[in-house]
């Protein structure tokens, strides 16, 4: 069991509502640590286990629901014109604002929630103290290079059922979700049995697919949505706050894709989970919490 929420509601945003919960005391004078989760189009779920962290810190930690899934207003007639990388920025301000933390805050994005992250902190809001961005590119140009390697490095019935079924776009084929489990267990989430919070978030993202199929694609691995050709490279030097970069081993999230946020945020520091892929917070959760405390503990 996760610890309760102190706290959970709605914030109203462009007419819609935006869903989050508080763990923790907002008004201890501790800087809260905001969650952003991944997708784009995923839920908070899976990331649940971080409300552990208000309880071992004493920092309130706050998770929510973007836009489009989870609590959060569902909006499957709108197209690609609708969600983009400004909607959810300004969302994330707009939850901010209504908590009343913009001045004062800490943010940890997990893969695209770590591309969302970037985005924020290179506007240099004046509220952000530190950032961490856990297993996320810095461009999609390098994430799908990088997933082609892993794609070839799959045992060959796999990669080759991938192959075959993505040049017809046969993406329901049962052969190919059979070859795209087999990419997660690999390189997604090697956490056997999948925690009960990871397995909420996919049935959440498979319930209503909007979001992610518009943005992202099919999968983690073909990205023909918006987001295929966004960079955030060139607009690095510009984050000022104390920056940590989490990936795992196996992480879809090669070193290639990172290592641009080591070349050019400055001081910007890595951490890699060896036993794990996506998800160090789940694969190797003790160690998770002490990198997380100690570095909690050094901008906080």
């Amino acid at each position: 069991m996760f610890p309760a929420p102190t706290q959970k509601g709605t914030a109203p945003f462009r007419g819609h509502r935006t869903w989050y919960r508080v763990t923790g005391d907002l008004h201890t004078g501790r800087t809260p640590l905001v969650i952003a989760h991944g997708g784009p189009g995923s839920t908070h779920d899976y990331l649940l286990r971080m409300t552990e962290l208000a309880a071992s810190t004493g920092r309130p930690v706050i998770h929510y629901d973007q836009i489009g899934n989870g609590g959060s207003t569902r909006l499957p007639d709108r197209g690609a014109d609708f969600w983009t990388v400004d909607l959810f920025l300004d969302e994330l301000d707009n939850l901010l604002a209504h908590l009343g933390i913009a001045d004062d805050y800490l943010l940890f994005g997990q893969s695209w929630g770590g591309m969302l992250g970037a985005e924020h902190a290179v506007r240099r809001p004046a509220g952000l103290r530190g950032l961490v961005i856990a297993n996320s590119p810095a461009s999609m140009p390098l994430w799908r290079a990088a997933c082609e390697g892993l794609k070839d490095g799959m045992p060959p019935v796999h990669r080759d059922t991938l192959r075959r079924h993505e040049a017809t776009e046969d993406f329901d084929h049962p052969d190919y979700q059979r070859s795209v489990y087999a990419f997660y267990q690999r390189h997604v989430c090697r956490a056997n049995p999948l925690p009960r919070e990871v397995a909420a978030t996919l049935l959440e993202l498979q319930s209503d697919p909007t979001v992610y199929g518009t943005m992202n694609g099919p999968n983690d691995f073909h990205v023909i949505g918006t987001l295929k050709d966004w960079t955030v490279i060139d607009r690095l030097p510009a984050v000022a706050v104390p920056t940590l970069i989490i990936s795992g081993a196996y992480d879809e999230a090669t070193p290639a894709t990172i290592q641009p946020f080591l070349d050019h945020i400055p001081g910007a520091r890595w951490e890699l989970f060896e036993q794990s892929s996506h998800m160090p917070h789940v694969e190797e959760p003790e160690r998770f919490d002490t990198v997380m405390k100690a570095w909690l503990a050094e901008v906080g």
